[in-house]
């Protein structure tokens, strides 16, 4: 896939608010953060970082939002990745509730700030997760009286198969969990209303300015283009893009395609019969299929998760099978926008975060693993916590869980685990 230094062709740029232009670095600089990535994470640090009292100077190599922030599925659902009670040999019981906790307050964080800040991204609530096994319907109950003995304060009800109706025109789903807490929004427009809150509060925003080299001490120095910047603590936010500035970093990260299609506006009537209450939907195949309507009624399907490093030559010839699957009843419907991006994938699908160990005044935040939306603003908050306080107990929770790096080096890395993916899909095809 070619990339631009621009957005990605999508239904968020095409239906996006006010992009403004900002200017690349040209002079010589110093603040007591810089932050490396306009994407949420970045931007929120900056955020949490400004009401703190710090002053911050953000660089974004392209444009904000440009990476996966700007083009993921809008799904913000709760959870910070997989099933996190594993991790308890590291973090011990009390780091699991805690990991548990921040899965659904992070959600929370991110609709308090399009609340509090009056940013208009389409935020409606309400997710369905979809069984395509008997056996991952049975388990719905179970997830259910967690999260009740949790004090999950939003409706959860199972759906059982002859209800599938109630929540999504498909035949091909076992049951489902309807979660009114979780839900889906337009991820472009929230960094963009992200940015200009950020900027309000002082934060200095560069684009189009990559960062060329770091240069380690008790200031660090971000050497660009047109000048460097100085500053007391560096925040890495680059998650898939980081490449070559940090390897000690990106060797951890897989970047791994994700792809998503738009259908042309659907009638009232169609876009009711597919998804009847308007929820986001995601189901839990290993490559699984999200969709959702968007505030003008086309369905936004995504999914297939490449880790070859290859991309499909046309992604709506590619998805579109993908989404008849499903929906049959769109055969004669016009796909009008498709596109795809790069998600940072980490061994263990949990988020790295923490200090650089060789370097204490970097600290980082990536590997989302599909759980971007939500778990980038929490991190932020961490990162903001830890520079501002010299201490997060949370950040200390998340950095607790150790992460390998892939094997193979960044040729081999991506075929190696597309091809250990391949066998995971394999076996859920037997099962």
């Amino acid at each position: 896939m070619i990339q631009s230094n621009d957005h990605a062709r999508s239904y968020y740029r095409a239906s996006a608010n006010a992009m403004p232009e900002r200017p690349a670095l040209a002079a010589d600089l110093s603040a007591d953060v810089c932050v490396i990535g306009g994407g949420f994470t970045g931007v929120n640090t900056a955020i949490e970082l400004a009401q703190r009292g710090l002053s911050v100077i953000l660089l974004e190599a392209r444009r904000i939002g440009w990476g996966a922030s700007g083009r993921n599925g809008g799904q913000l659902i709760r959870g910070i990745g997989h099933d996190v009670s594993g991790f308890a040999k590291y973090v011990g019981e009390e780091g699991v509730r805690y990991l548990e906790r921040a899965g659904i307050d992070s959600v929370t964080l991110v609709g308090e700030r399009v609340r509090t800040q009056g940013i208009d991204c389409d935020l409606r609530w309400g997710f369905c997760e979809l069984a395509n096994t008997a056996a991952q319907f049975a388990a719905f109950k179970g997830e259910q009286e967690r999260l009740l003995a949790q004090g999950y304060n939003h409706e959860v009800r199972v759906v059982g198969p002859q209800d599938m109706h109630q929540v999504v025109g498909s035949q091909v789903y076992a049951g489902g969990l309807v979660d009114m807490g979780s839900g889906h929004l337009h991820p472009l427009n929230l960094v963009l209303g992200e940015a200009r809150v950020a900027e309000s509060l002082g934060v200095r925003i560069f684009e189009q300015t990559p960062a060329l080299e770091l240069l380690h001490g008790d200031t660090v120095q971000v050497r660009c283009a047109g000048g460097t910047v100085r500053a007391s603590n560096l925040v890495l936010a680059c998650n898939a893009h980081l490449e070559a500035l940090e390897p000690r970093l990106s060797g951890k990260v897989l970047p791994a395609g994700s792809y998503i299609i738009a259908t042309e506006p659907l009638t009232e009537g169609l876009a009711e019969q597919l998804i009847p209450q308007n929820l986001a939907l995601c189901d839990q195949k290993v490559g699984l299929d999200y969709y959702r309507l968007t505030a003008d009624r086309r369905l936004l399907f995504g999914g297939a998760c490449h880790y070859s490093g290859r991309d499909p030559q046309d992604i709506a010839a590619y998805m579109q099978p993908k989404m008849l699957t499903v929906f049959p009843q769109l055969a004669n419907t016009a796909i009008e926008f498709q596109w795809g991006g790069k998600i940072g994938i980490t061994a263990n699908r949990f988020p790295q975060v923490g200090r650089l160990k060789q370097y204490p005044n970097v600290l980082y935040a990536q590997g989302y693993s599909g759980h971007g939306l939500n778990v980038s603003h929490w991190c932020a908050r961490l990162l903001a916590e830890a520079i501002h306080a010299g201490h997060s107990q949370g950040l200390e929770a998340f950095s607790q869980v150790p992460h390998m790096t892939f094997p193979g080096g960044k040729l081999l890395r991506s075929p190696l685990l597309a091809l250990g993916m391949l066998w995971y899909r394999l076996r859920e095809t037997l099962q």
